[in-house]
């Protein structure tokens, strides 16, 4: 039997079929696309009409070269959505990078502190979340104009099949799930936000595709909602031995442990632990720096320089000093560069340097965070299991090893469409 997986990160997307064969899954690439952020009257937006026409042009290639493909699901990342009124899209989306919550922020701490939203639904604080994009889109008056809205996933479903469905996984990265797993009333009272639809759980079957898509694409088949948060499908993807904590390493490092309960209290909200919707259990995780900073320094000083070569040129550079990569002035900088050297006081002699920094400083990030995780849950851990883009540098793996003294597994691996293709085959 075989399924595909549309997973969409941040700088890209791809389709995978899954050829499910006595129990083991073979995976095909058929579709690969770019994506990223463009700005727009001074902000930073999707375009997802284009993001539409690629998954469109992906199922397509899929169908061309396996026409009985069974189902396909959607992930990609959280917290972004598109506001609907009625079967009309209101433009722009915005992308989550996008600085037009920093007013919000203290606004909605002044009707919830952050303190009581954390205790009610146990999400991180992020500048980002939808929570304070809502608020934002309030003021401006967008949000008065929207009957509803979808998260990034599900809008692009809706597309396919006609369908608007809210998913678990994804929906409690908005900071409005409760801790019991459905959108928080209360919240929505207080905020003045209109209350959605119940999310609904991975596996759960949307429709079949419209007879527009149908034609374009050449086939039909089902639309089934994963763990549409590519982070919960990416764990799901793991092929781990009991449970030991996982980094999800792409654009961001996403560094958590499965728990069979919410952990909500004081300690996991100084150290800003977020408790999102898993596949049956909770994912006690931090969401911190990744790969964009190293991205956005290959962009800016090296673009066409191979990976392995600047893997190779940092190992032998002497420079070890550190930074805070989870500080604000990483998250959208101008220059990556400009805030490496403001950061260390000093420029870097080489290129080299930069990159040395950047994996020395990701490592120590990785250990702080599994400090916090294990001091909040009492428990000591003997392994770290990474995945995805990142579980390819052996010199950041080793780093990472040798800063957190945990015994690193990385799985270069799609696990993300593995997990997604997981839930498929299960539902």
């Amino acid at each position: 039997m075989k399924y595909l997986a549309i997973d969409i990160g941040a700088s890209s997307g791809r389709h995978i079929v899954g050829i499910s064969d006595g129990g083991e899954i073979k995976t095909d690439e058929v579709y690969r696309f770019h994506n990223g952020v463009k700005k727009e009257n001074g902000h930073l937006i999707w375009d997802i009409d284009e993001l539409f026409e690629n998954v469109v042009n992906g199922i397509r290639a899929a169908l061309n070269k396996y026409s009985d493909i069974k189902s396909l699901a959607i992930d990609t990342w959280g917290v972004d959505y598109v506001l609907m009124d009625g079967d009309r899209e209101i433009y722009p989306c915005y992308a989550y990078r996008d600085t037009r919550t920093e007013k919000a922020i203290g606004r909605v701490h002044e009707i919830i502190p952050f303190a009581e939203l954390y205790s009610r639904t146990g999400i991180q604080f992020q500048p980002f979340n939808t929570i304070y994009q809502f608020f934002a889109d309030k003021e401006s008056g967008r949000l008065e104009k929207a009957s509803d809205f979808l998260m990034i996933p599900e809008w692009l479903t809706y597309k396919l099949t006609g369908v608007k469905a809210h998913e678990y996984t994804n929906a409690t990265t908005t900071g409005l799930v409760s801790a019991s797993g459905e959108y928080d009333r209360e919240i929505f009272s207080r905020l003045g936000f209109r209350l959605p639809t119940p999310p609904r759980l991975p596996g759960n079957k949307v429709g079949r595709l419209k007879p527009d898509i149908v034609k374009r694409v050449g086939g039909d088949l089902d639309v089934i909602l994963c763990a549409s948060h590519d982070t919960a499908s990416a764990v799901e993807g793991i092929p781990m031995k009991g449970n030991s904590p996982y980094i999800s390493s792409g654009t961001w490092s996403l560094l958590g442990v499965k728990s069979a309960r919410a952990i909500t209290d004081e300690e996991s909200r100084k150290a800003n632990y977020s408790n999102e919707g898993g596949v049956g259990y909770i994912r006690y995780q931090k969401n911190i720096m990744g790969m964009w900073v190293v991205n956005r320094l290959k962009d800016e000083l090296c673009p066409n320089m191979p990976f392995d070569e600047i893997v190779r040129l940092a190992r032998e550079s002497n420079f070890n000093e550190i930074v805070d990569v989870n500080a604000d002035a990483f998250l959208s900088p101008d220059s990556m560069m400009r805030a490496f050297d403001k950061a260390l006081g000093a420029r870097p002699a080489t290129v080299a340097d930069y990159f040395n920094c950047a994996f020395g400083s990701l490592a120590r990030s990785y250990k702080e965070a599994i400090d916090e995780l294990e001091r909040n849950t009492d428990e000591r851990y003997d392994e770290l299991y990474i995945v995805g883009g990142g579980a390819k540098n052996t010199y950041l793996n080793e780093l990472t090893e040798s800063e957190t003294q945990k015994k690193v597994i990385a799985l270069p691996i799609e696990a993300t469409a593995l997990g997604n293709l997981k839930i498929q085959i299960g539902g």
